[in-house]
């Protein structure tokens, strides 16, 4: 078994990511907490490991990626199956999961990062701009997944499992999904075939007492 340390924020949708990703792949990762709020992302030892500072980041007996995505689509392919569909081999079926990861980063994550993350340090959500740039992100997303069950094509995909733990955050303001029906239908689905979600559910209840916690103490 590979000795591998993910320095990462619990509850964070790209450390879930990663995290679901090793449990599909039947790996353990040794979880290290680095504490954002509190700077630990920005000390010497960690800055040595990651330049970026950065997290999640890996650590792979030695080797260091960072990036989330980067990260999921590394352990497929170093411990996956020969052609595992989390992440296949042929180009075209690559190449779609590809766009939907980088889809996930530049507009759906993004969008629920700017929606959602005002909730964190203030206690209220995002103004209305930001709330109609998530529904249009969302919007993307319902029309990639019509006629289809999963979002890169017919078989659960590291895409998948990284969007889920994107939208999976929304399960901390209960977020009516109903207006994007292929959406809720597939995210309903991905809940039960992706390998850890139990476990991304209680991240995001962990999430949810560390922010209420952070809310009270600075009133």
């Amino acid at each position: 078994m590979p000795n591998m340390d993910l320095y990462n924020m619990p509850g964070a949708p790209t450390s879930r990511a990663v995290q679901m990703t090793a449990k599909a792949l039947g790996l353990e990762l040794n979880s290290k907490f680095i504490n954002t709020m509190e700077g630990d992302q920005l000390k010497p030892e960690f800055v040595k490991i990651n330049p970026q500072h950065t997290i999640p980041t890996l650590v792979d007996n030695g080797f260091a990626i960072w990036e989330s995505r980067a990260i999921a689509v590394y352990l497929v392919e170093k411990y996956g199956k020969t052609d595992s569909p989390l992440y296949p081999k042929d180009p075209q079926k690559r190449a779609v999961i590809n766009q939907r990861l980088y889809f996930d980063m530049a507009i759906l994550y993004d969008a629920l990062t700017k929606y959602m993350y005002p909730l964190f340090r203030t206690g209220q959500l995002g103004d209305q701009e930001s709330l109609d740039k998530f529904n249009a992100a969302l919007e993307l997303l319902n029309t990639f997944l019509e006629g289809q069950d999963y979002v890169a094509g017919s078989k659960l995909s590291v895409a998948d499992i990284v969007i889920l733990a994107t939208l999976s955050t929304i399960e901390m303001i209960s977020f009516d999904l109903q207006k994007f029906p292929n959406v809720e239908r597939w995210y309903k689905n991905a809940q039960k075939v992706t390998p850890g979600w139990a476990e991304n559910l209680e991240s995001l209840k962990q999430l949810q007492k560390f922010i209420e916690q952070k809310m009270a103490e600075k009133k």
